[in-house]
C-alpha cells in the first residue's frame, strides 16, 4: 500500500501541476484578430435623445496570419462568438456602467477581414445605470458624483472567437472616449 502511494503521489502532483485554473486556453491557432477600422464612431452622445443605444456605424476586424511567410488555411478562419465593451471614467468620476457582453456571429477569413455594421457599444442596461442615468432631464441632468453635466467614458472593445480548428482567439482591445451630455 505504501509503495502504491509513493508511486501515485508524484504522478498525481504532475497531473495537477499540469492543470490550469482557466477552462479555456487561448493559443490563437496561428492567427491574430485585430480591430483595424472604425467609421461613424460616436464621440458625443446626448442622453435625452439617444434612444438608449449607441452604435458604431462600421467596424472592421482583421484576421492576420502570424507567420508572414506561412500559408493560410480555411481552418484558420475565425468564427466570432461574442464581444465585450468595458467602460472606465475619462473624467474625475469613479462610477461606470456595467460592461456590455453580447453574442455575435460572423467569420473573419484567414488573411482577410470582417466588417460589422451598426454594432451596439451601449444599450439600455448601460443607459439606466449610473452615471449615465443621472444625465436624464428627469433626474436633474447632472452627474451626482462629480456635479458635471458631462460624463466622459473610456470605452474598450474586444472580440472573442474560435478558429475552425477549435483554437480560442481574442482580439487586442480598441479604445476611444465618448462624452455623454444631457
Amino acid at each position: 500500500m505504501r509503495r502504491t502511494i509513493r508511486i501515485l503521489t508524484p504522478l498525481l502532483l504532475l497531473f495537477f501541476a499540469g492543470c490550469e485554473s482557466s477552462t479555456d486556453k487561448v493559443d490563437s491557432g496561428g492567427v491574430i484578430l485585430s480591430i483595424t477600422d472604425f467609421d461613424g464612431l460616436p464621440i458625443r452622445v446626448a442622453v435625452n435623445t439617444a434612444g438608449e443605444i449607441v452604435q458604431v456605424e462600421s467596424l472592421t476586424v482583421d484576421n492576420v496570419i502570424k507567420d508572414p511567410n506561412g500559408v493560410g488555411s480555411p481552418l484558420m478562419n475565425v468564427e466570432l462568438q461574442s464581444y465585450e465593451v468595458i467602460y472606465t471614467r475619462a473624467d474625475s468620476g469613479s462610477r461606470v456602467p456595467p460592461r456590455l457582453t453580447a453574442g455575435i456571429f460572423g467569420v473573419a477569413p484567414a488573411g482577410g477581414n470582417l466588417t460589422l455594421d451598426n454594432l451596439p457599444v451601449m444599450v439600455a442596461e448601460q443607459f439606466f445605470a449610473q452615471p449615465i442615468f443621472d444625465l436624464y432631464a428627469v433626474n436633474g441632468g447632472i452627474d451626482s458624483e462629480t456635479g458635471d453635466a458631462v460624463v466622459a467614458l473610456n470605452m474598450e472593445i474586444r472580440f472573442f472567437g474560435r478558429t475552425l480548428s477549435g483554437d480560442a482567439v481574442i482580439s487586442q482591445p480598441a479604445r476611444w472616449v465618448i462624452e455623454f451630455v444631457r
